[in-house]
């Protein structure tokens, strides 16, 4: 990273939670330069199929506590 991105990001860092976040939103949207329309489409028939399988019961929700206790065990194991 340059010096002059390196000044950039720590004044960044230095801005409120929710002007980082803008901020790192509008960055990230200018690095998709490509819209791709059928990604867009896919992902909307893909966001369809779950959530009628959370409907009719196909599949189950998880609750966080216990997704962040997998997780964190996982993460252990790879680290040791």
């Amino acid at each position: 990273m340059s010096e002059e991105a390196i000044e950039l990001l720590k004044r960044a860092l230095t801005l409120p939670l929710e002007e980082r976040a803008e901020l790192a939103s509008s960055l990230m949207e200018s690095l998709d330069l490509i819209q791709d329309e059928d990604a867009e489409a896919a992902w909307q028939e893909e966001i369809a199929r779950r959530i009628e399988d959370l409907r009719t019961g196909r599949v189950k929700t998880v609750p966080w506590a216990e997704v962040r206790k997998k997780a964190q065990a996982i993460l252990h194991e790879e680290t040791h």
